[in-house]
């Protein structure tokens, strides 16, 4: 063997060790450490702050998967043809659905500590609130969310694995499974288009539901018609942002051969100011009508979040950072195609939609409170989330290494 080959298969081995370093021991690490810091403080007296730092994660990284994965059913039903290689990133979400429903069924362990209208007279609302009714419908929504984007996902695959190219274990036996049995390929884009469409369908109807179960329920007596769909936009914003992380780091990292043309970036970075757009559009909407409207049932809510302290601050501060900023910034073409830019971006921007969930959630969790109730117990749990969402986004890429091929080649 020739000195060169010997030092390409050193190379090689030497690549391989810092991808399974990088996408699976931190990740599973830092997942193992968010466990220990929620488990340690359940067990030490402050069960309520660990359970509530639980519930916001999950709000939060939940919806980050549910919104990437609408991208590539969205760029599917308009016949989006410069986002293949996007959307093949954003269905390795999917990877994640399974343990955010596992998470979710645990949340009812903590159903006392994240429920304030457990503890309240909900004058007839009963009928709604009550937990096994809601447990109930947001499991079965949840599950028809899933099941209709395993089905999108099982049709996305055969168009992409019918190609040549290395896969997993699970990419090779799908690939088997179909020579076998070949598809009707016309018939099949049908129905990956109806499961494309329903997936959208169920998508809006069950963030709405989550939203009005797990955060609007918070205060009981509030309510607000338009904060299902508020709910819906803000895991597109999100999904989106987390999707154009995902494809940059792969773009910029040595050991992928996965790369986008700048035109990519830009048309994604295009989507995503639209999204921020509208997300700050149903913010306002949202306020201006309650505003106007001037009743007190709505009111008190938003004077709390946004007028009183500790909490006037951290709204200003969402504000800026998820709507004000993007905005000056993304404005600038260039700085759309800038991957290590978008990067920055919109990791800030997901940090804000972070407090934007803790905005809406501790003032009924902390009510008195005289200071900002943020520890490092949110930013532990947090942490654990993010560690299981990049494990599994990189437990589904090697299973399907073809998606990270060059833009063009074989999509």
């Amino acid at each position: 063997m020739s000195a060169r080959s010997r030092n390409m298969k050193q190379n090689q081995k030497q690549s391989a060790k810092t991808i399974t370093v990088w996408t699976t021991v931190i990740p599973l690490l830092f997942a193992a450490a968010g466990l220990i810091i929620f488990l340690v403080h359940v067990t030490s007296g402050l069960v309520e702050k660990a359970w509530q730092a639980y519930l916001i994660n999950l709000l939060l990284f939940a919806a980050m998967a549910h919104g990437a994965v609408l991208f590539s059913t969205l760029m599917n039903a308009v016949g989006a043809r410069w986002s293949s290689p996007l959307a093949g990133l954003a269905e390795a979400f999917t990877a994640f659905f399974p343990l955010s429903l596992i998470l979710f069924m645990l949340l009812f362990l903590g159903r006392d500590h994240v429920f304030p209208w457990l503890h309240h007279d909900l004058h007839g609302k009963e009928v709604w609130l009550n937990l096994p009714f809601m447990f109930s419908r947001d499991v079965a929504g949840l599950l028809v969310l899933y099941g209709l984007g395993f089905a999108y996902l099982y049709h996305a695959l055969y168009f992409k694995l019918s190609t040549g190219g290395t896969r997993g274990k699970l990419g090779e036996m799908l690939r088997q499974r179909w020579l076998k049995n070949p598809p009707d390929e016309p018939q099949f884009k049908k129905r990956m288009m109806a499961c494309g469409l329903l997936y959208m369908l169920a998508f809006a109807v069950v963030l709405s539901l989550l939203g009005y179960d797990l955060v609007m329920s918070a205060d009981p007596h509030w309510y607000s018609t338009l904060f299902g769909a508020y709910s819906f936009v803000k895991a597109i914003y999100v999904g989106f942002g987390a999707l154009i992380i995902l494809s940059a780091v792969l773009h910029l990292s040595p050991h992928t051969a996965f790369r986008l043309r700048p035109d990519q970036f830009h048309d994604i970075g295009k989507l995503f100011f639209a999204f921020c757009l509208v997300w700050a559009d149903f913010f306002y909407a949202q306020f201006v009508v309650i505003w106007y409207g001037n009743i007190s049932e709505e009111t008190a809510y938003v004077i709390e979040r946004t007028m009183t302290d500790p909490w006037r601050a951290l709204a200003w501060t969402v504000f800026a950072v998820c709507f004000i900023g993007p905005f000056l910034i993304l404005i600038n073409k260039r700085m759309k195609t800038l991957p290590a830019g978008m990067i920055i971006i919109c990791t800030t921007i997901i940090i804000g939609m972070w407090l934007e969930h803790f905005l809406l959630l501790a003032p009924a969790f902390y009510p008195g409170a005289v200071a900002l109730p943020l520890s490092w117990i949110d930013l532990g749990v947090a942490m654990g989330f993010f560690g299981l969402l990049v494990w599994s986004l990189a437990a589904y890429l090697k299973q399907f290494p073809e998606l990270l091929r060059p833009a063009g080649e074989g999509h």
